[in-house]
């Protein structure tokens, strides 16, 4: 009922706008946490291709390149990128969770921030689309919808996931609690620049995110695992050839860092902000006792005071109809002047 396992938190840059590359790379890391003895193998938020940080640094009018680059490289669900990350959890008998910038099948620039979670076998056992980009993102990326608000019931216990600014949503997170979640994966980008840096007051990437994730673990009383990507020199030149001053607001911004949770909200052990995998040993018993303080889906809660209810209907542009051409409701044809008899 509460399992003990090895978690790797990946902590890596992608290969910048490069699908193929980083699919690779991905592959690679999955098989190395593997032989590590991890069970679960968690991804940044969109790791594959990237995460578009230039939309913060220049206007719309100065990177359509940049945009362009990124809805090329963005992936389908069906396409070659996620069979072989699918082939590789199957392959290393591993649970992974993927960021990913998806690409809309019926439109060549409709985006989502979406995550995968992909069981030991290979099968896609959740499929979530950040409910809303966040600040500049919505330059980038489209409004997800309910459809993978879920908790996955794994053979390492129940997973639920929630991508960088969903964590401060607490009806989004009181809806995983409300499904028995055991552990959270919250996936981040390398930066998050508010502010030029001169000024003063710039957003405390790592600040803020230890503090999101550590509330949702002494809430919900679980594990957190907390995974973000890391903003190399070949992407820091890039993003930085956009804008004249993107340099300095990119040297000064906090870097996000990597790290583990425990049902208390305390962090487990180090946290990595140099490029690499993080492990930390889970024993899922240890979300009992914390439950007997406070449990918000259960006892410590009214029912009869407060309700929620979540739409997980997955949104499509069009609903199709076609007629049933069966041949039972084929029209026969009129007979016409001359046939017959």
């Amino acid at each position: 009922m509460h399992p003990r396992f090895k978690a790797a938190a990946i902590h890596a840059a992608p290969v910048f706008l490069d699908a193929r590359a980083t699919t690779d790379k991905a592959v690679s890391l999955i098989h190395e946490a593997a032989r590590a003895g991890a069970a679960l193998v968690a991804f940044p938020e969109t790791f594959i291709p990237a995460f578009p940080v230039w939309a913060a640094l220049a206007a719309p009018i100065d990177n359509h390149d940049l945009f362009a680059r990124m809805a090329d490289q963005s992936v389908l669900i069906e396409g070659p990128e996620i069979a072989r990350i699918r082939e590789a959890a199957k392959a290393a008998g591993v649970v992974v969770s993927l960021g990913l910038s998806e690409r809309s099948p019926v439109s060549v620039a409709c985006l989502w921030n979406s995550n995968l979670l992909i069981g030991e076998t290979g099968e896609i056992l959740n499929h979530h689309r950040k409910l809303v980009p966040t600040f500049y993102e919505k330059l980038i990326w489209a409004a997800g919808d309910g459809a993978g608000l879920k908790v996955v019931e794994t053979a390492i216990g129940r997973i639920g996931q929630l991508i960088c600014g969903e964590n401060t949503n607490p009806l989004a997170r009181y809806s995983l609690m409300a499904q028995g979640e055991q552990f959270h994966i919250s996936s981040w980008p390398p930066v998050w620049p508010t502010r030029r840096p001169a000024g003063g007051g710039n957003y405390d990437n790592l600040a803020a995110n230890r503090l999101r994730a550590g509330a949702h673990c002494f809430e919900a009383k679980v594990f957190g695992l907390v995974t973000a990507s890391v903003l190399d020199r070949r992407a820091f030149d890039i993003i930085a050839a956009c804008d004249p001053r993107a340099a300095d607001v990119l040297e000064g911004t906090p870097r996000a860092a990597s790290f583990f949770l425990d049902p208390t909200g305390a962090q487990i052990g180090e946290a990595l902000q140099e490029e690499g995998i993080l492990y930390a040993d889970i024993d899922l018993a240890s979300c009992i006792e914390p439950k007997q303080f406070h449990d918000v889906v259960g006892y410590y809660n009214r029912f009869d005071v407060f309700d929620l209810t979540v739409n997980r209907r997955r949104l499509a542009p069009a609903t199709f109809r076609d007629p049933d051409f069966s041949p039972s409701t084929i029209p026969l044809p009129a007979a016409l002047p001359g046939d017959g008899a």
